[in-house]
């Protein structure tokens, strides 16, 4: 067996301070939400690379030792994963580190990573750790001075970091302090450098609140935990928050996360893959009184597609392009006037590559 010092350590164990005090716990417990676990991998499936602590990927081998956090995944276009029980296998349900049995998945989804939980990582008196255990402390309330944007979808991978990253580019070319944030999902390194490499001045999400992945936790954490992001990026210096909210609009959580928009949010922009998307978010998200204005994600890859959404809708639509050259500046009420630098080349290519 390797010395726990050898495994390699995934993106959920990022805010775990000194590795170097963790030990391999000789008893297993019951699988929690947030608890950090040391397992095997034994064979390797859809996933062959594991992130860092730092969002670098790592590939794996059979035999290597992982540290990551029992969670559950919702994921419509990948896996569906839940907290393991007798007799479960055990599954790698994210390249994050986020560990569970998977489901159910997307037929383009292969079979997932096994492993071999060998036992429940802990402090150096052997109190078994989880996520809550390194989470930072709740933030004052605070607003921006100039305004929060949250950013929803459709449904997954309909554009929503890729839309956040150019608000967030567009709102620091005008010489603003942006502070972005992912409210819910699946710790991720790709989000988090998606935010930086825009320009974010300051970044929080989820995991540092105290949960590897949100799906499954109470309803009233989630909504706490939505407040205490945008807190603890006002308290770091930002004057405008961008937030993203994971998967689409129907999932029970991001609708219930919705309700609480009014009054929340300055402007929410609905990222979608199609009108008909469009169409459809827009009807589920007024049920709940959330008023959009403003359209963008996938479906601007196409200009037939967003010509199609603005007639059917009669709501602008606008590109990662035209919200990095200065339309993202229009979302927020009165803001210093300061010129945008013209969009280069280079940031459309950026943009381009983020994650959705």
């Amino acid at each position: 067996m390797q010395e726990i010092s050898a495994a390699k350590w995934g993106y959920v164990t990022r805010r775990v301070g000194d590795q170097a005090s963790t030990l391999l716990g000789a008893v297993a417990q019951t699988p929690r939400l947030g608890d950090f676990v040391v397992a095997q991998v034994t064979s390797l499936g859809e996933h062959e690379f594991l992130e860092d602590r730092h969002g670098r990927r790592m590939r794996m081998y059979p035999g290597d030792l992982v540290v990551g956090a029992y969670g559950n995944r919702y994921a419509t276009d990948f896996y569906e994963g839940y907290l393991p029980g007798p007799g479960d296998g055990v599954h790698l349900l994210t390249s994050g580190g986020l560990i569970g049995t998977v489901a159910s998945s997307h037929t383009s989804k292969g079979t997932p990573t096994e492993l071999e939980v060998i036992g429940p990582l802990t402090d150096a008196t052997g109190k078994p750790l989880n996520t809550d255990d390194v989470a930072v402390p709740t933030p004052a309330g605070a607003r921006p001075e100039l305004g929060t944007i949250v950013v929803v979808g459709s449904s997954m991978n309909a554009g929503k970091t890729t839309t956040t990253a150019a608000i967030v580019r567009g709102l620091t070319r005008a010489g603003l302090r942006v502070g972005a944030g992912k409210v819910t999902g699946s710790g991720s390194g790709k989000d988090h450098w998606a935010y930086v490499d825009a320009g974010a001045a300051t970044v929080s999400d989820f995991l540092d609140l105290g949960m590897p992945s949100t799906f499954g936790y109470p309803v009233e954490r989630l909504v706490a935990t939505l407040f205490a992001v945008r807190d603890q990026l006002v308290g770091n210096g930002a004057d405008a928050v961008v937030l993203e909210i994971a998967d689409g609009v129907l999932q029970d959580e991001t609708r219930a996360l919705a309700r609480q928009l009014p009054g929340f949010a300055d402007e929410v922009v609905l990222c979608v893959g199609d009108a008909l998307g469009a169409v459809a978010g827009v009807k589920v998200l007024s049920e709940v009184g959330v008023t959009i204005r403003t359209i963008s994600g996938l479906v601007t890859a196409s200009p037939l597609a967003t010509r199609e959404t603005a007639a059917a809708t009669g709501l602008q639509v606008l590109t990662p392009s035209e919200l990095v050259g200065g339309a993202s500046v229009g979302l927020l009420g009165q803001i210093p006037d300061q010129p945008a630098d013209m969009l280069t080349e280079d940031d459309l290519v950026n943009l381009g590559g983020a994650s959705a």
